[in-house]
């Protein structure tokens, strides 16, 4: 599954080619950055946020940036963070990709004065915490008024790593999640230098996808990311603990997944690579590894179906001081707007079970066999790869996501679902239940057309480009206003647990608002979770 993740997120990380006509240029606080301008839209590409993490400075925090002199150019992508990828050959990385890779994009409305205060959107990518990119477009966003910044983190076990001899190093400092650490220096280099760009810092959404949306919730709840950002919004994100990613957030007896240390993976990672014993001398040796043999391929295991290799986000105590259910259950996350939501058919398969039938499946929901039953399937003639497809969108994102929604509405912040059920005219064939993962992004960018592997898409028809206009407008008002709703637009109603309302965008491409369609099968999986939850994922 973790191929399937990787591979969506390198589809949705597209990248334009424009032609500069001209090169502005912006004083931040390490230098002078020059981009290009396209349009009407002036584009800075590859500035870094923090020193390269290499050598000394690997699985340890973002380290400040060396200022320089002159003027940097800013016209091209910085590298992509060190991962496996898609086609990459044994023993190397995907080509692009680099352990030097703390860079970050920004498109803005050409001309842009320093005090035009224009609000401000951070884009997460996706990619299971191994794989994806932050080198995208941003385009559609800069012509609407709002300053796209696009970031890239550490990934894989350069991304999230422990052991021993590093928990010793530098007790002063946090450990663990390095991709976490990433998107915080990065929110900070926001904060210092956005105006300069004319944005408002004190305007600032921050928004991802898939791995990037399970970062958004851990953002909402590490206390050292609270004021850097103002407004939330997760895209296939889930909103439980890991669900989406189905790693454990590491600590002795954390998780109900893996009850293993990430210490304890840390060294399984070490023996793999002939290195023996938990001191100093064992770290120096981790950290003389090449790139290419920490990246390992992204495996998570040694290969042979033994230990674990590869821990995802760690629950250090520190940095990540508590879980995401339990910070919002605690009410501990961050009080701000938040806009949620999935696609109609994120994923089908043995994704979260490996039931062959749809009696096998509703059998796992124990007394609630019926119930699930009802909610699934009433008249008893959907194919079971429907139901299949409907139970792995519902239990790993959608009711995760409500669950969220609902904590932040119990703290007086107002929160929005949104349900994206529409197909583009070019996948209907392929997509007989619905849009699987990742497939609203594009329309949120308002780019579209753009390929992945094999030939592009066809053109987008007349209805596409309606929907991703409607769809990047909702997104703009949030990022003003922290309400989506705006002249023009169909209502979307606010959440709250008394009406159950969102917004669908129809088959059809129409966004209405409505009582959430899917709410009897959210409602079982929610029963099932609180009664001990015999529904675990498989993970990707």
């Amino acid at each position: 599954m973790k191929t399937i993740i990787t591979f969506l997120a390198i589809i949705i990380s597209f990248s334009l080619i424009a032609q500069p006509t001209s090169g502005p240029i912006v004083q931040t606080a390490s230098g002078k950055v020059q981009g290009v301008t396209e349009g009407d839209v002036a584009v800075f590409k590859g500035i870094p946020f923090a020193a390269p993490p290499v050598g000394e400075f690997r699985w340890r925090p973002p380290q400040p940036v060396k200022a320089w002199e002159g003027v940097r150019d800013a016209s091209q992508f910085g590298a992509s963070c060190a991962q496996g990828g898609w086609g990459a050959a044994p023993g190397t990385i995907a080509q692009g990709s680099s352990e030097d890779c703390l860079y970050l994009n920004l498109w803005t409305p050409a001309n842009t004065k320093s005090n035009a205060k224009l609000p401000v959107m951070v884009w997460i990518h996706g990619g299971a915490f191994v794989g994806g990119s932050g080198n995208t477009s941003g385009n559609g966003f800069a012509k609407q008024g709002v300053i796209l910044v696009s970031i890239n983190y550490r990934l894989g076990r350069l991304g999230h790593f422990a052991f021993p001899a590093l928990s010793k190093e530098h007790p002063e400092e946090p450990k663990g999640s390095y991709a976490f650490m990433d998107q915080i220096a990065a929110l900070k280099w926001v904060q210092k230098n956005i105006e300069a760009f004319g944005g408002d810092p004190k305007n600032v959404t921050i928004f991802g996808f898939s791995a990037g949306g399970v970062s958004i919730h851990s953002l909402l709840t590490i206390p050292s990311a609270k004021g850097l950002f103002h407004k939330a919004i997760g895209h296939s994100s889930g909103g439980r603990d890991g669900v989406l990613t189905g790693r454990p957030i590491n600590k002795e007896n954390a998780s109900q997944y893996y009850p293993v240390s990430a210490e304890t993976i840390g060294i399984n990672f070490a023996k793999k690579h002939g290195i023996e014993g938990t001191d100093a001398a064992a770290l120096a040796r981790l950290r003389a590894l090449k790139v290419e043999e920490i990246v390992d391929g992204g495996q998570e295991n040694d290969g042979q179906g033994g230990p674990r290799i590869y821990s995802g986000p760690i629950l250090d105590g520190k940095l990540v001081a508590e879980t995401t259910t339990s910070a919002y259950n605690a009410g501990h996350q961050a009080r701000v707007p938040l806009m949620i939501g999935n696609n109609s058919a994120e994923i089908g398969g043995n994704f979260v079970n490996q039931s062959k039938s749809k009696e096998e499946l509703f059998s796992i929901f124990g007394e609630l066999k019926d119930e699930a039953k009802s909610a699934y399937d009433p008249d008893g003639n959907k194919e079971f790869a429907e139901v299949q497809t409907r139970f792995n969108t519902d239990k790993v994102w959608a009711e995760p996501a409500r669950f969220a929604a609902r904590s932040v509405a119990a703290v007086g912040n107002p929160a929005y679902i949104f349900l994206f059920s529409y197909v583009p005219s070019a996948m209907k064939e392929r997509m007989k239940y619905g849009p699987g993962h990742g497939t609203d992004i594009s329309f949120v960018f308002d780019n579209l057309g753009i390929g992945g592997f094999g030939p592009p898409p066809p053109p987008p028809t007349a209805e596409d480009k309606e929907v991703a206009r409607i769809m990047n407008a909702y997104w703009v008002n949030f990022a003003k206003t922290g309400n989506p709703n705006g002249n023009g637009l169909p209502k979307w109603p606010i959440y709250s647990p008394k009406t159950n309302e969102l917004l669908e965008v129809q088959p059809d491409g129409k966004p209405v608002g409505k009582t959430d369609p899917t709410k009897a099968r959210l409602d079982v999986i929610e029963k099932a979770v609180n009664m001990g939850d015999k529904l675990q994922p498989n993970g990707i």
